[in-house]
């Protein structure tokens, strides 16, 4: 998945497409998806989705479920997804599991990930040469549910050095 993520993004620098300044974490996800789609061949067990909303955690109505940035969704069961939260960084002191980087560097924006959190960011094996970390977590699983308690995140950096948010953001 995260190879398609990559060519998807490889994909949309070279393109250099239109991106609103006035929403810029929904314009460039919005411009992402389908770079990603494009990527992929069709017959993987996933498709890639723009803004699937997530009803596991949601609240009793009249609440509204959470969604996420984007997701890979399981084609046998699509309540199972593998979801992409995206965080526009100003800089590289602003930081986030996900990151548009506008300025700074890749390597800052890991240190304060790495001091602002509490996990250890390592090098990915398959994408040594890509601004990507990964980190390892334990979590409390909800009485009743099966989820696995040991999960990974992984912490991709991807640059849009000349974009900028429009006056007044």
């Amino acid at each position: 998945m995260l190879g398609f993520v990559w060519r998807g993004y490889d994909q949309m620098r070279s393109e250099k497409p239109s991106v609103d300044g006035q929403d810029l974490e929904r314009s460039i996800t919005q411009l992402l998806a389908p770079r990603i789609d494009r990527a992929m061949s069709g017959d993987e067990p996933f498709y890639i989705q723009h803004g699937p909303f997530e009803r596991e955690t949601m609240q009793p109505p009249p609440a509204q479920p959470p969604q996420y940035d984007i997701a890979f969704v399981l084609r046998k069961e699509e309540r199972i997804m593998w979801p992409m939260e995206a965080k526009v960084l100003e800089t590289s002191g602003a930081v986030s599991e996900l990151g548009y980087l506008l300025s700074g560097t890749t390597g800052d924006t890991f240190q304060n990930i790495a001091r602002k959190t509490p996990c250890k960011l390592e090098a990915h094996p398959a994408f040594s040469s890509r601004p990507q970390r990964l980190s390892r977590h334990t979590r409390n699983i909800p009485s009743g549910k099966a989820y696995p308690s040991k999960f990974s995140c992984h912490h991709l950096i991807l640059e849009f050095p000349n974009l900028k948010r429009a006056s007044g953001q």
